[in-house]
């Protein structure tokens, strides 16, 4: 729902103020005028900043792009900032008022600062965004304790999406920063104008946005000594080049003992039975990682205790799409099929 419960609304076909006291249904809600309650459709209001701050302009539409210039211009750098902010890199709105007809004070446009109180001289890459589009660009430098007017933005604009994109580098490389900076400042229109009537009642005359405290400190990447696994007997692999030292899949693979080991005869059934799956689980996966399309397990008839075990073993893997028991000239109903995702 676009609108809550408080919000100041305007009425469109008649430009009247009011506010919204309940929310009926995402397409309704109920609004006071002049002490006066009745339903409005959502698409019969909006928002009154604007109405207020542009009532003088009788042309403005507010799909209007106003900026236009897209070509990437390169400003001089500031005097000292007289902005005064907390430490790092901000940008400060500062509203120019006119008046109308009727002396009613209204906001012709914002200028734009990017204030730099960091510790740090920085290369910059402005970009105005409206409505999705860029139409202002900006290329400079900016040194510590400096500000940059980067444009004038008519008002109206920040009911286009206004978005402030920036880059940063450090025009002295470091090499315990990251190598650029990105920062992007979305201008909410309501937040905008309670900031402005906030403004009126102080002696402030900026509005301040931080885009970050201190530039970021590179991040290192541990690298973790594989030669201590190998020295105590581990296989290391590089991984890129792991399909090279994978063992080449089997299309099929035979489970009966005497088939993966000589001296069976010494061992239990549950020894012989946990040795079956574990080969079952080696195959499956070197099946997985070279992208079978199906697999066949032959188990054998028995008692069916192995049929079981591989049965709910398949259960439990997401790479399985399903697998059959069936009658097959080769192996009877001694061997289970799978058809892998």
């Amino acid at each position: 729902m676009k609108y809550q419960i408080g919000d100041d609304i305007l009425v469109l076909h008649t430009n009247e103020e009011g506010k919204v006291i309940d929310i009926i249904n995402d397409e309704m809600v109920m609004i006071e005028v002049r002490s006066v309650k009745f339903p409005a459709y959502t698409n019969q209001i909006d928002f009154p900043y604007f109405y207020r701050f542009t009532k003088n302009n009788s042309s403005y539409k507010p799909n209007d792009v106003i900026l236009k210039n897209t070509s990437i211009t390169t400003i001089n750098l500031a005097s000292k900032s007289n902005i005064k902010c907390n430490a790092g890199v901000w940008i400060a709105l500062t509203p120019k008022f006119g008046f109308d007809e009727f002396d009613d004070e209204y906001v012709k446009h914002l200028n734009i600062h990017l204030v730099n109180n960091s510790f740090y001289d920085f290369k910059f890459h402005f970009k105005l965004e409206l409505n999705g589009t860029i139409t202002n660009e900006v290329e400079s430098k900016i040194k510590v304790e400096q500000e940059v007017l980067l444009f004038e933005m008519p008002f109206e604009n920040l009911n286009d999406s206004a978005t402030l994109l920036f880059e940063f580098t450090l025009v002295e490389p470091n090499k315990n920063k990251e190598d650029y900076f990105e920062s992007i400042l979305k201008l909410k229109p309501k937040q905008i104008f309670q900031k402005i009537e906030t403004l009126k009642k102080t002696s402030n005359e900026h509005i301040l946005f931080n885009l970050f405290d201190d530039f970021p400190n590179k991040v290192y990447k541990e690298n973790f000594d594989l030669s201590k696994l190998s020295n105590i007997g581990y296989k290391v692999y590089d991984a890129s080049k792991i399909k090279e030292n994978l063992q080449q899949p089997r299309s099929v693979l035979d489970l009966h003992i005497e088939k993966i080991i000589d001296d069976w005869q010494t061992k239990t059934n549950l020894e012989i039975l946990a040795i079956q799956l574990a080969e079952l689980e080696k195959w499956f996966d070197i099946a997985v990682a070279n992208k079978l399309k199906n697999f066949t397990v032959i188990h054998g008839i028995g008692k069916g205790k192995l049929k079981e075990e591989v049965h709910q073993f398949l259960k439990t893997k997401p790479e399985v799409k399903n697998f059959i028991n069936q009658y097959h000239e080769r192996f009877g109903y001694g061997a289970t099929e799978i058809i892998f995702n």
